[in-house]
């Protein structure tokens, strides 16, 4: 089954989207630096980099990259735009290794090249776009017992990660700040997708602004946003951009594929082939995502020699416990 006009539209904007958004994270990462350097750091819970040129400019391009990724989940279903992220992993890994400095190993690259293959398994058996008439018809969706069961859960695992979790262990473990960032994220596609029809819909001539539906989404939008950018700088901050950028997607991904079944039903219209090979594109990402996570600290220190072939001396000799008392 070829792929529609729309599925095409959707691909297209996703790919432009994920430029930018590569781009942004290390330009921001930058402001970041440069204003952690004469202020209290974002991950201290500092605001500094609002007055940063360099964080602004980071900021811009990640609008545009969201403002195309919002165009693509007019068009397409999430499970075809979202698993493109991968690409913007790319950009972003690339990009550090040569502006910042964050080095990227041949392991790295690795695991960049697996997210791309299962990126590309993914959209290869997308399903097709749901026809929807109303952002009435969304709203139904949003509204049924499984979806809002989803909701409940999103926002209890997010409160509990934000006021007994974040304070303790968010500048040592990455994963309460991209957790928040992704969990959050899940719920923004959803709203984006349902604003994002209403505006596709009302430039057809078919205004959906006058209903209410469309407003709630929209707000919805706005919150999960600000707190999107609020953690993802404190995450910024404190991590290496080259493994924030592959955990933050696979996280991200995971929970909005999730979300988007659950709401949208997707899978209802594919037979067990595609949703297979759907699953296993989406390990493949995982496994690349986990190669990239392994080896961020490989080249750290040259002159140590790898533990494979060395260990410790964990029972030194008694000729060199004298010679240390000795001293």
């Amino acid at each position: 089954m070829g792929m529609s006009t729309d599925n095409i539209r959707g691909l297209v904007l996703a790919v432009s989207s994920s430029i930018f958004i590569g781009s942004s994270f290390i330009v921001k990462k930058k402001g970041l630096k440069k204003a952690g350097s004469s202020g209290t750091r974002a991950g201290q819970g500092g605001y500094s980099y609002l007055y940063e040129p360099w964080w602004w400019a980071g900021m811009i391009t990640m609008i545009v990259g969201e403002i195309a990724n919002f165009a693509a989940y007019a068009y397409a279903p999430a499970i075809l735009v979202t698993p493109l992220g991968a690409l913007s992993i790319i950009f972003s890994a690339v990009l550090a290794h040569f502006i910042l400095e964050e080095k990227l190993h041949i392991f790295g690259v690795l695991g960049c090249a697996l997210c791309v293959v299962g990126s590309t398994t993914i959209v290869l058996h997308a399903p097709q776009e749901r026809k929807i008439e109303s952002v009435k018809d969304v709203w139904h969706l949003a509204t049924e017992p499984g979806f809002l069961v989803y909701t409940c859960l999103i926002v209890i695992v997010v409160a509990v990660l934000i006021f007994r979790y974040a304070p303790r262990y968010g500048q040592t473990h990455m994963i309460v700040y991209v957790g928040i960032c992704s969990l959050m994220g899940s719920l923004t596609v959803m709203g984006v997708k349902a604003v994002g029809i209403a505006l596709k819909l009302s430039f057809e001539g078919m205004n959906q602004f006058i209903y209410y539906e469309t407003w709630v989404f929209t707000v919805v939008v706005t919150f999960c946003c600000l707190m999107q950018v609020n953690y993802l700088n404190k995450a910024l901050d404190n991590f290496n951009t080259a493994v924030i950028s592959p955990v933050y997607y696979v996280m991200f991904t995971s929970f909005t594929i999730m979300a988007s079944m659950i709401m949208f039903k997707e899978w209802d219209s594919q037979g067990a082939a595609d949703i297979a090979t759907e699953l296993c594109g989406f390990v493949t990402i995982l496994s690349g995502t986990f190669l990239l996570h392994k080896t961020k600290d490989m080249g750290k220190s040259p002159s140590v020699r790898s533990p494979v072939f060395t260990s410790p001396d964990l029972n030194p000799s008694p000729h060199n416990n004298s010679e240390s008392n000795s001293r």
